[in-house]
């Protein structure tokens, strides 16, 4: 019998319990929510981009003493997102209310990230007066495809034993555009970089980098297997390389899903962030989600 009890998440105590969870209710075309290196990713960024500040919004349930549901946000904080164990539909219309009343910070408004698939939680916010307002596509890399992308002239790749974690740094700093913003790169929230080396389950050592001839690192692509989901979830940015990007980021796909199958056969090449061309050129995968306001 089914016993049904909430609570409010914990940094400290409920992190890895959420991995698990996460682990355990994974499917291909996230219908029951996003991945866990997807949630990993961001709690380990809390010294950049990503703000825990509001955690303790973040609500669990469980059934017996064991998650069956997860309402959190990501990065920007409206952005609300739901994992749900099928079985547990039923919770779908109270986890959305939950989100509407409690998710917000400081009256301000949410958005409700949803994947397709997720049938009950859309139908549970469209009775709550949520709309959608747009919608990601998807794609997925034929791995039977020829993998041929050279690297165009003058750059070559970093082995990952030499990689310089302050380069990196520095490349994502430019990557994301703060030097616009922000200034010229001074070792500016260094330790995010060290907090996502460091991170439980990720793989740093299968990352890829690119680098010019000068030895300057122009583009970086993050790389967290995860064997038991059979998933390597994939992060790409670009640096100065502007009119390159859409050959690098190809390669860079191309690299990668070569290191998912010389690895652990897996069957899925995950994409984070990234709206270039050569990530459409080559075929990967994109998060595909309906975002609800």
């Amino acid at each position: 019998m089914k016993h049904i009890t909430t609570k409010q998440f914990s940094v400290l105590a409920d992190c890895g319990k959420i991995y698990q969870f996460m682990l355990d209710i994974y499917e291909r075309d996230w219908r029951n929510g996003v991945p866990a290196p997807f949630f990993e990713y961001a709690f380990s960024s809390f010294a950049y981009w990503m703000d825990i500040t509001y955690s303790y919004k973040n609500r669990i349930w469980e059934d017996n003493g064991k998650i069956v549901a997860f309402c959190f946000y990501e990065n920007p904080i409206t952005d609300i997102y739901f994992n749900l164990k099928p079985g547990y539909e039923e919770l779908a219309s109270e986890m959305i209310a939950y989100a509407d009343a409690h998710m917000s910070v400081k009256g301000g408004e949410i958005q409700l990230v949803l994947f397709g698939g997720q049938d009950a939680l859309i139908t549970a916010a469209k009775r709550a007066g949520y709309q959608q307002k747009w919608g990601n596509w998807d794609m997925q890399f034929d791995f039977g495809d020829v993998l041929d992308y050279p690297l165009p002239n003058g750059f070559h790749f970093v082995n990952s034993d030499e990689y310089d974690m302050d380069k990196g740094s520095k490349c994502c700093w430019k990557g994301f555009d703060h030097e616009q913003n922000e200034g010229v790169w001074n070792h500016q929230y260094e330790q995010s970089g060290y907090l996502l080396k460091t991170a439980p389950h990720a793989t740093t050592d299968l990352s890829v980098t690119i680098a010019d001839e000068k030895g300057e690192y122009a583009c970086y692509a993050g790389m967290w297997l995860t064997p038991e989901n059979k998933l390597a979830y994939m992060d790409i940015l670009e640096e100065r390389v502007k009119q390159g990007y859409t050959l690098i980021g190809t390669v860079f796909i191309g690299v990668n899903a070569i290191i998912c199958m010389k690895t652990e056969r897996f069957e899925r090449l995950e994409m984070g962030t990234g709206e270039g061309n050569g990530i459409i050129k080559c075929g990967a995968w994109r998060l595909s989600c309906l975002l609800f306001l």
